[in-house]
């Protein structure tokens, strides 16, 4: 790639203003690193304060708290957002939960409390994310939301049950949202990314209470899911954050209402 090409891509998402939940850590620290790297205007939220402030001075990019449930806290966020930047043209709903580690996650056994909780934040709280954001986006000209779902939404989950439901929701959800906004004439597209095993600190915590329940080390437990994937090897953060630039930017301009398994084949072979 030459110097040309190289400022080229570098400039894939200038003028654009983007938002990221749970950009604190993990996949949602990388999705914004990306679009910042491409010239985007770039502000995280988290519950998190004290890793989001860290984080948001690392990648040079503006931080606000929130619990992304709470109904109240998205009108703050986006009126903050407005506020600050006039606009807003990209919506990268990620923020989400695998739920209390200790809580047993099986339809049996699995508590309400921590049910409602999951869903509260991983399915309601994308729903309030386009609720809130849709308006300031159409008014912004239009733009890209790009929520985060999983394999998990793909595949059964009885070991996290709760966590493959509400991610099921947000792919279905979403491509409600494409449609209402392609008619509605916003010029907002919707699209979800389903990441497959990247190894975040919500990942880890999983593997850690699935080798213990099995009485194996996490790391066994790892090496063995690694094994299923058909290409190999574990993913990087990167690899979703690609794919969800691409789905913020106009190269996809004609793309909604789509879902994209970022996954190496993990799907195609279970």
């Amino acid at each position: 790639m030459d110097r040309m090409e190289r400022m080229e891509r570098m400039e894939r998402m200038v003028g654009k203003v983007a938002l990221v939940t749970g950009g604190a850590m993990g996949l949602g620290k990388g999705i914004a690193a990306r679009l910042a790297e491409e010239g985007a205007t770039v502000v995280i939220t988290d519950v998190n304060e004290e890793v989001g402030g860290a984080t948001a001075a690392e990648l040079e990019v503006q931080f606000l708290p929130q619990d992304v449930s709470r109904e109240e806290e998205w009108e703050r966020v986006v009126a903050e957002v407005e506020r600050r930047h006039g606009a807003l043209h990209v919506l990268v709903n990620n923020a989400g939960i695998e739920g209390h580690p200790e809580a047993p996650k099986d339809p049996e056994n699995a508590p309400l409390e921590d049910w409602n909780r999951i869903l509260a934040v991983n399915a309601t709280g994308v729903f309030l994310g386009c609720r809130q954001a849709i308006p300031l986006m159409a008014r912004s000209g239009g733009g890209s939301i790009v929520n985060l779902s999983s394999v998990a939404s793909l595949v059964p989950t009885p070991f996290i049950t709760a966590y493959g439901a509400s991610k099921a929701a947000v792919d279905h959800l979403s491509r409600s949202v494409a449609l209402h906004c392609a008619r509605s004439g916003h010029r907002i597209r919707c699209n979800t990314v389903h990441p497959g095993q990247v190894r975040t600190p919500m990942l880890e915590v999983l593997f850690e209470r699935l080798a213990a329940q099995q009485g194996v080390t996490s790391e066994a437990f790892a090496e063995g899911f690694r094994q299923g994937i058909p290409l190999g090897y574990f993913q990087e953060p990167r690899d979703i954050a690609d794919a969800v630039l691409f789905l913020a930017s106009d190269e996809s301009r004609y793309i909604t209402g789509e879902s994209i398994a970022v996954d190496g084949g993990f799907t195609l072979a279970n």
